[in-house]
């Protein structure tokens, strides 16, 4: 690659990250310029990741690969690089990272894209990076698949009624998007899986979902919630508003009620937060992410837009408040932000960052959802048509085969089946890092079983 010192033939332009913000980047530098800017995509997997199907690969209904839309395919023209960026030098125009073999790369720029997204958010709950499952990628969405299995194939054939009932136990922090999708997700998987087994028949399954807010998806429409919430109930999922985990244990969690549930099963979905690339840029940030004005520049850095989950971005349509950290607006944000690095190089006008919420989606599992797009309250099969139809939409990929998927689960029995995933070590919570902590909280796992 060139260094800072060789004079670009063309300018380069690194986008960092390939998430919803920086694949729409990267998309849009590549329609607008084409061959007149070189475009650098620097990212940990070779593919954009479409969350919001995730709890869907969980419950085994989604095969992995349909939410993992090859970048090479759907950003031809760019350089794709391998990597996890850890360093940013603003002064010097440099970008560096970590490929998968641990190897250092750098390389300079011309104007930089940072969309680098977010991490899991940990708080100090004692036991959690021990015990908890994290719920951010493919890797963690196979590995509670086949955890969630294992429990229930472990409990069917122990004589045990104390270890049998806390293996069918399976507790859910967080009941915004992530948490509640997973647990209505996970209450059919489990339901499909205690068919298989004659001894269940009859034995409780409890899915217990806690959050600290008043209801569930606090941060959404009260509509919304109450049809989520009915979903969870009707599904003999526990859902407990006011309560969180006190502290995490191998086989138990304790409340913050004070009371203790014997589980195996703990899986983590309070939130996120800006990837710590963000805090280590020496550069202004609000609640944790990077301070930009109405066009999504970085101030006095002429050179830097940042976009998505990394990015304060003010929302203009509720003055001073910054746009939340969800796909629809980094989608937008990346889509703007190509547009006006594009525009700097003498493509277009630049333009400020103003966009309307054009409302809610959860998915459910089954025919059941809850959506107000456009501000209109639906629930049942007509959102699930309707979430379903906006998924396929919003995918840059693999649309296909996604319906595909979703058209045999209707009439085609569950696959409910162990990869082989879950041995001595698991999926981290903390996507950062793997912790000496944690390899020796899964040796604990593996010597009792679980």
């Amino acid at each position: 690659m060139r260094t800072a010192g060789e004079r670009p033939v063309r300018p380069r332009i690194v986008v960092v990250g390939a998430g919803f913000a920086g694949h729409q980047a990267a998309r849009t530098l590549l329609r607008r310029l084409g061959d007149d800017a070189d475009v650098v995509v620097v990212n940990p997997t070779d593919h954009f990741l479409y969350l919001p199907l995730l709890p869907e690969v969980a419950a085994g209904t989604l095969e992995p690969r349909r939410i993992a839309v090859s970048l090479a395919a759907t950003l031809p023209g760019a350089q794709l690089v391998l990597g996890k960026v850890d360093a940013v030098d603003v002064r010097e125009k440099r970008v560096g990272w970590v490929d998968p073999e641990g190897r250092r790369g750098e390389t300079g720029y011309d104007w930089l894209v940072l969309a680098a997204g977010s991490v899991t958010r940990l708080l100090p709950v004692p036991g959690i990076a021990e015990y908890a499952h994290g719920f951010r990628g493919i890797a963690e969405a196979l590995y509670v698949r086949d955890h969630v299995t294992r429990q229930i194939e472990l409990a069917a054939v122990t004589d045990d009624a104390a270890e049998r009932a806390a293996r069918c136990t399976f507790v859910v922090v967080g009941a915004g998007y992530t948490g509640t999708e997973v647990a209505a997700q996970g209450a059919l998987l489990t339901a499909a899986l205690v068919r298989q087994h004659r001894s269940l028949h009859g034995q409780p399954i409890r899915w217990i979902l806690l959050d600290r807010a008043p209801r569930v998806l606090p941060g959404l429409d009260e509509r919304l919630s109450r049809t989520a919430h009915r979903v969870l109930v009707e599904r003999g999922v526990e859902v407990r508003v006011g309560e969180s985990v006190e502290a995490s244990e191998v086989d138990a969690v304790r409340l913050t009620t004070g009371e203790r549930v014997d589980t195996r099963t703990l899986v983590w979905c309070v939130g996120v937060r800006p990837d710590p690339l963000v805090a280590g840029l020496g550069l202004p940030t609000d609640h944790g992410r990077l301070v930009v004005d109405p066009y999504l520049a970085v101030p006095d850095c002429p050179d830097v837009v940042a976009c998505g989950d990394a990015a304060a971005v003010p929302d203009l349509t509720r003055p001073g408040h910054i746009a939340a950290m969800t796909a629809q607006h980094a989608v937008r944000q990346g889509r703007l932000a190509g547009h006006n690095v594009a525009a700097s190089l003498g493509h277009g006008r630049r333009r400020r960052y103003r966009h309307h919420d054009l409302g809610f989606l959860v998915e459910l599992g089954g025919r059941k959802a809850a959506a107000n797009p456009l501000g209109v309250p639906l629930s049942g099969i007509a959102a699930a048509a309707v979430t379903r139809s906006y998924h396929l939409l919003s995918l840059p990929g693999n649309r296909l085969r996604i319906a595909a998927d979703w058209m045999l689960n209707a009439v085609l029995r569950q696959q409910t089946v162990q990869l082989g995933l879950v041995r001595g070590a698991a999926v981290p919570l903390e996507s950062a890092r793997r912790s000496s902590r944690l390899v020796a909280a899964n040796n604990a796992r593996s010597a009792t079983g679980t």
